[in-house]
């Protein structure tokens, strides 16, 4: 008779922990830790639970008769990968933020709280602590709560040193003091609210136009005073607070948030059909970050409107009865602001119009 033998089975066997797979719950407990004091920063009215459970409580304040919830969420974009190239982690969280509430306000809505999502292939606590410190100073600008998030790490998903973010806001507005746009008229005036560089959108492009500038050695050192990598990344602005507080002094009209599409394709967003905005060119100076991107890419006055918000981060509809009022307050609440054009009759005409 023939007896098969069996397969050897080794008496030990290496243990395979989780942090042998590529996920370090130290780390993580240690990211926490270092996000607490800085979420801490930023409660506010209506806070019953933040960061630490399984979800965020947050009580919408009695002050609101008839309270509307408004949402948005968004990411950074490709600007992340200049984030990398540069080591430059501590503002893209501020972009974030902006890129969420700035969407909110636009319907008249004070952003209430905030919660993000962090994902890497392998957690560095140092680089997540300065991204989740923008964050926080994001919504400590904007005055709305960092109540919660997601830090994932999963090893393979992504390059090492690369991470990817997504935020979610959540605001209230009375139900009578939505902003629709639905009032808006011919004669009302457009004001513009400077920004802050290029924001968020568009880098895809901005990135071309380095690598063009790098490979033909005509990089320069400085754009409007500021180094060059610091006017490429500059964060997104936070118009919250300013423009809340014109919307409870004035009967502004309408809002758009130029993001991606630029002033060509966010203005129409907020108008009523058979209106049309009809913007003055020039009426606004020409930054030397936009005049580089525009020279270097070698694009036309329609392109640069519709890829960038060329300057104008916020637009602001008004009674020209009313403009100059607002156009103070804004002023004395820390904007640069221009009066950019005007509301007319569209007809056969495109929604907005720039000459």
């Amino acid at each position: 008779m023939t007896f098969s033998t069996p397969p050897s089975t080794p008496s030990t066997t290496t243990p395979l922990s989780y942090k042998d797979a590529g996920v370090d719950i130290d780390a993580g407990d240690a990211l926490v830790e270092r996000i607490k004091p800085l979420a801490k920063k930023t409660m506010r009215e209506g806070v019953l639970a933040g960061i630490g459970g399984f979800g965020a409580l947050f009580e919408i304040p009695k002050r609101y008769q008839e309270p509307v919830l408004v949402s948005g969420t968004d990411g950074v974009g490709t600007k992340l990968k200049l984030a990398f190239e540069w080591n430059m982690h501590d503002t893209v969280g501020i972009d974030l933020v902006a890129m969420s509430v700035n969407d909110v306000l636009v319907q008249g809505a004070e952003p209430l709280f905030f919660l993000d999502y962090f994902a890497c292939g392998k957690l560095d606590v140092d680089t997540a602590a300065a991204v989740v410190g923008g964050i926080a100073k994001g919504c400590e600008l904007s005055g709305c709560a960092l109540i919660g998030g997601e830090t994932a790490e999963m090893p393979g998903m992504y390059p090492a040193g690369e991470y990817d973010l997504a935020g979610f806001a959540v605001g209230a507005v009375e139900k009578s003091k939505i902003l629709t746009g639905a009032n808006v008229q011919a004669g009302d005036v457009v004001l513009g609210l400077a920004s802050h560089g290029v924001h968020s959108n568009g880098f895809s492009l901005v990135r071309k136009c380095i690598e063009r500038a790098e490979a033909a050695g005509t990089m320069p050192a400085t754009l409007d005073g500021k180094s060059f990598k610091t006017a490429i990344m500059e964060p997104t602005r936070l118009y919250v607070k300013s423009v809340l507080a014109a919307l409870a002094q004035h009967p502004i009209k309408a809002l758009a948030h130029i993001t991606g599409g630029g002033l060509l394709e966010n203005i129409p967003r907020v108008l009523p059909e058979g209106m049309a905005a009809h913007l003055q060119k020039g009426s606004w100076p020409q930054t030397e970050l936009f005049a580089w991107l525009q020279a270097t890419a070698g694009i036309d006055d329609i392109e640069m409107n519709r890829t960038f918000n060329n300057g104008i981060g916020m637009v602001v509809v008004v009674d020209a009865a009313n403009a100059a009022a607002c156009t103070a307050t804004l002023t004395a609440l820390g904007e640069t602001v221009y009066t950019i054009g005007a509301i007319a009759e569209r007809g056969d005409g495109a929604a907005v119009v720039v000459g």
